[in-house]
């Protein structure tokens, strides 16, 4: 399948992001939010991060401009009804997913196919709840889209073999790296980090360390460019906690169980940089430990 225009739901991190490197790599491309304000913001940012792109010589200015002609921002989810693939990038939440796809399905052609950018939610109930199955798949791009070079592409029991491909042939035009994922929770990536982040809140929780030689510890001695705890903090406490509930319900092992101060974070609004304040305050000139 030739797809050449591509719809996206959720104007958010990850939604402008994918808006951004779509709209860069030649697709027309339909970005929607719920929210008026969200959406001139996602505008805006794909405008400052291309227009950094330009300065570092990574693009021309010719290719910004065409690029951000390409996207049309709209309030109306059914705009969205033409487009050739359709990638869902709202919030991590099964209810609300389901409640998009209910109402984008009457205005999509019968070879549209339907994809989620979701980081840990069953491809399989997803696509199940759909009229086509065969056309669904898991679309997940790393954050931020504009730089993370991997995109996992996860097949639920009934997508087919021209889904997979066409969606394989489009993360190839965006010049980025799939890696085939198979429908369990939290496919590859989240299965592997979310646990070692959660890890991290237990040695945190449990007084082993401290918010600072925690991550020190991770940078220095494990080679990551950022700690445990500061990576938590960018990703969002809330989405790292719902990973957690969807491995620890879907695989019923006591080793995916949430740490409790994490879920004390969340109650508290404590999110991370998304709200100024996680296991670090971002609110001064430098992120201070919370702990």
């Amino acid at each position: 399948m030739d797809i050449k225009s591509i719809g996206i739901v959720g104007a958010g991190q990850m939604g402008n992001g994918i808006a951004h490197v779509c709209a860069l790599a030649g697709y027309d491309v339909a970005l929607t939010d719920v929210n008026e304000d969200a959406l001139d913001a996602a505008m805006d940012l794909i405008d400052r991060n291309m227009e950094r792109q330009v300065s570092r010589e990574k693009i021309t200015a010719d290719a910004r401009d065409a690029a951000l002609a390409r996207i049309t921002p709209t309030l109306t989810l059914t705009d969205l009804g033409p487009s050739d693939l359709i990638i869902e990038a709202a919030t991590e939440r099964e209810d609300i997913k389901h409640a998009i796809f209910a109402e984008l399905l009457p205005s999509l052609r019968p070879e549209t196919i339907l994809t989620s950018n979701t980081s840990s939610i069953s491809i399989t109930r997803l696509a199940s709840a759909t009229d086509r199955p065969e056309r669904f798949m898991g679309f997940h791009f790393m954050n931020p889209v504009p730089i993370m070079q991997l995109v996992e592409l996860i097949r639920g029991i009934a997508t087919s073999e021209e889904t997979y491909k066409a969606c394989h042939g489009v993360v190839e035009r965006l010049e980025k790296t799939s890696a085939t994922a198979e429908d369990f929770p939290a496919f590859i990536v989240n299965r592997i980090l979310m646990p070692m982040i959660n890890e991290a809140v237990y040695t945190l929780y449990e007084g082993v360390g401290t918010v600072t030689s925690i991550d020190t510890s991770m940078k220095l001695g494990a080679n990551h460019p950022m700690g445990p705890l500061e990576l938590a903090d960018f990703i969002g406490l809330d989405t790292c906690l719902a990973i957690m509930n969807v491995l620890h319900d879907g695989l019923a092992d006591t080793k995916y169980r949430p740490c409790p101060l994490l879920t004390k974070y969340v109650e508290a609004g404590w999110l991370g940089r998304k709200t100024q304040r996680g296991f670090y305050d971002y609110q001064g000139d430098a992120p201070v430990p919370t702990r």
